[in-house]
């Protein structure tokens, strides 16, 4: 029988989409080996967003055939999308799928050998027939939005995965609903730019009408009993529509991830994301206290764009102070290759960007040991346990359990009390329940 071994680079949309193909795959009588060493079909679903995800990539092949020379190794993704002629000449490597023919592994009947493919219609506009009933990770990731139709100048994505489409919500509904009967009590609602949902629906749904439909959906049978986490927000999108489907959700965790890349205005118009200003997403945050008093707060953070002066970065540097954070992704600006900021005058060298990341990071150290003191005064948090110590509170931090489960690990969410800090996550125990 074929084994295979699927790994994954990258974002959420990766993880869902090997995921995807690796329960199709067992429903076609293929055999998930243990580890890559047993497999004779290893699948790389690949990421192409930073060059060190590339640099990356080239390794883990290297390495996977000198484990194992007689394995065929699949590369997909979005690597493979604009790198497909460099990464077929990698040792081991026996086919490269891009990322816009990635639906091709989930319609093979014999991998390598069947004639019948997924094709879309003109290869980038069609959402892709990924679905999911089961996952392999205590959260469960729903993919409801693919590509990006905005071109930010640094970015890559709308190159390896399209303009922006969206997933139909009766199939949304359907996925959740599966989950849920599979023991599933939280889910990421995710996509590439959820800003764009439903642009290309007749009707025109945003991404918030499709939030209020799940939660009608879901929220009172499951409020409660199961959350839902928002994979990244723009900070465009953080106006009253957001505050309204935040104010009414029993479903929605009170945690925010949002994209946003600078604090300064002028680098943002020089990124192409000059539709939103910084002080916008300090204001909706500030306001946001109103309903949820103690929340996560998460951001994604680009520093030594090109031409990213002294003052830009220290504006950068500042508005981070004034945000509330509990963590943040620090990555310094690198080249890819394609997109306009390559091609910008003022490229910042190796230095200055390790040197401004460095110092972008230990703040975000300092306000992550903020807000664990901060949750650390309540009495009691919801945890997902991941396994038998460790899990995931409301507010998306780590938390550890004391003793650990001697049996089987709940899938429920547990009501836990938080005892003390340990270095960069919580020590709780299980809250007992008042006879």
């Amino acid at each position: 029988m074929k084994k295979f071994w699927i790994t994954t680079l990258g974002c959420k949309i990766n993880q869902y989409e090997s995921e995807s193909i690796r329960q199709r795959w067992e429903q076609m009588g293929f055999e998930q080996a243990a580890n890559d060493v047993e497999a004779h079909e290893v699948v790389i679903n690949s990421c192409a967003v930073t060059a060190s995800a590339l640099r990356d990539l080239r390794q883990l092949v290297r390495s996977i055939n000198r484990r194992n020379p007689e394995a065929d190794i699949i590369i997909t993704g979005c690597a493979a999308q604009v790198f497909a002629g460099e990464l077929a000449e990698l040792p081991g490597v026996s086919e490269v799928i891009p990322q816009d023919h990635k639906a091709d592994l989930l319609k093979l009947d014999k991998l390598h050998d069947s004639e019948e493919k997924v094709e879309n219609s003109d290869g980038v506009t069609i959402f892709q027939p990924f679905e999911i009933k089961d996952y392999q990770r205590a959260r469960a990731v729903v993919k409801v939005q693919d590509g990006c139709s905005h071109r930010c100048t640094y970015c890559i994505v709308p190159i390896t995965r399209g303009p922006s489409v969206s997933r139909k919500i009766e199939d949304i509904l359907s996925e959740i609903q599966r989950l849920l009967d599979a023991g599933f009590r939280e889910m990421v609602i995710s996509g590439i730019n959820l800003s764009h949902y439903g642009r290309e629906f007749k009707d025109r749904p945003d991404f918030w009408d499709l939030m209020e439909r799940i939660e009608k959906e879901f929220g009172s049978e499951w409020g409660g009993r199961a959350r839902l986490r928002i994979s990244s927000l723009e900070p465009g999108q953080l106006k009253d529509r957001a505050f309204e489907v935040f104010s009414s959700s029993k479903l929605i965790c009170p945690q925010l991830h949002l994209s946003l890349q600078s604090g300064d205005y002028s680098v943002l118009k020089r990124m192409g994301r000059g539709h939103y200003k910084p002080q916008d997403a300090l204001t909706f945050v500030e306001e946001l206290t109103k309903i949820w008093p103690v929340f996560g707060l998460g951001a994604d953070i680009l520093t030594a764009f090109p031409g990213e002066t002294e003052e830009e970065f220290n504006n950068t540097f500042e508005f981070c102070q004034k945000l509330p954070l509990s963590y943040a992704h620090v990555f310094p600006y690198s080249v890819r290759p394609g997109t306009v900021a390559a091609k910008m005058k003022g490229q910042l060298s190796g230095f200055i960007k390790k040197e401004r990341g460095a110092k972008l990071r230990e703040l975000v150290e300092e306000k992550k040991a903020e807000f664990l003191n901060k949750i650390l005064g309540l009495n009691s948090l919801k945890v997902l346990f991941q396994d038998k110590n460790k899990g995931i509170c409301e507010f998306y931090s780590t938390c550890e359990l004391e003793n650990g489960f001697e049996g089987a690990v709940p899938r429920e969410l547990v009501k836990v009390v938080p005892i003390k800090i340990l270095k960069d996550k919580l020590l709780v125990r299980i809250l007992e329940p008042e006879c």
